[in-house]
């Protein structure tokens, strides 16, 4: 199953950087030595095994974005599933950013008006901390006013935080077909296990897929910081040619376990019934692989 993603915006926005470090496991500080992205970057990414993101990084500079809206415009906007417009926080050109924004709608509803819309205010790590949620709730609104009749979902991201993690577990779960039979499933084994939560990750990115929680947790960060840590450590083990199977992380309040469910995802099992034991937990997720495994091998066919 392929769908095809469009990212978009201007150049030095930091559309190639983000997709280094979501999809070819760059670190933030690596992403400095890539060079501007000319014309048409492709490349197919294989998420979850049957689902393949057939990814179109489109260079910025003036004279390539010309080129889409006019002579590519159709080989361009033609079948699209999602647009991810980037935009540069820091921009000096506001009026030209938001003209090809509004260029890039036209023809979306013009060749793709299904197509779901993601706009990522980026390199938010620049603006002052105490200023972040209002000038992001700002653009937000100038961006869905100006993005009428169509809908659009926007997201403050930066490359040195969770936030780009977050962004694109959206992105993805928008892309994951019957998402919600996923997490009726999720939601069951949570209640058998008697978890306080259930996250299930995607195997190579390490994206939130899906959750399932019994209590409420005040940090509706966690998700993308657990994400960000555990590939980060991933990439440690990768250098010192180890492999990274599990984890188990125990403190006073909870136990945390870790481990691969499919060939394509991970699950993470958060529990602080202390009288349920770790080996009863792990023994839920060894038996719970072949029932995952199949319900994904039905969403294949």
């Amino acid at each position: 199953m392929k769908k095809k993603v469009l990212l978009m915006g201007k150049s030095g926005s930091g559309k190639t950087s983000m997709r280094s470090i979501i999809f070819a496991n760059y670190i933030a500080r690596d992403t400095m030595r890539l060079g501007a992205t000319i014309d048409v970057e492709h490349s197919h990414v294989r998420f979850l095994g049957n689902l393949m993101l057939n990814l179109w990084d489109c260079g910025g500079q003036e004279a390539f974005m010309e080129n889409y809206f006019s002579s590519q415009r159709d080989h361009i906007f033609r079948n699209v599933e999602v647009l991810i417009y980037v935009f540069d926080i820091e921009s000096r050109e506001n009026q030209r950013d938001l003209r090809d924004y509004r260029n890039c709608l036209e023809a979306i509803l013009q060749n793709s008006k299904d197509a779901k819309i993601f706009c990522l205010l980026h390199k938010m790590d620049l603006v002052p901390e105490d200023q972040r949620a209002k000038i992001f709730k700002q653009r937000e609104t100038e961006l869905q006013t100006l993005s009428l009749p169509l809908k659009i979902t926007a997201f403050q991201t930066s490359i040195w935080d969770e936030t780009l993690y977050k962004a694109w577990s959206s992105i993805v779960h928008a892309l994951i077909p019957n998402v919600r039979l996923l997490e009726k499933h999720l939601e069951r084994f949570c209640e058998i296990c008697e978890a306080d939560e259930i996250v299930l990750f995607e195997r190579a990115t390490f994206l939130v897929i899906s959750h399932a929680s019994r209590k409420s947790h005040r940090d509706v960060h966690r998700f993308e910081k657990i994400s960000n840590i555990i590939k980060q450590f991933k990439l440690s083990c990768s250098k010192s040619q180890a492999h990274f199977s599990s984890m188990t992380v125990k403190n006073s309040a909870f136990s945390s376990f870790i481990e691969e469910l499919t060939g394509n995802t991970y699950i993470m099992v958060v529990m602080s019934d202390e009288s349920i034991q770790p080996a009863a937990t792990q023994l839920n997720i060894q038996v719970a692989r072949a029932h995952f495994e199949a319900l994904f091998a039905n969403e294949a066919h």
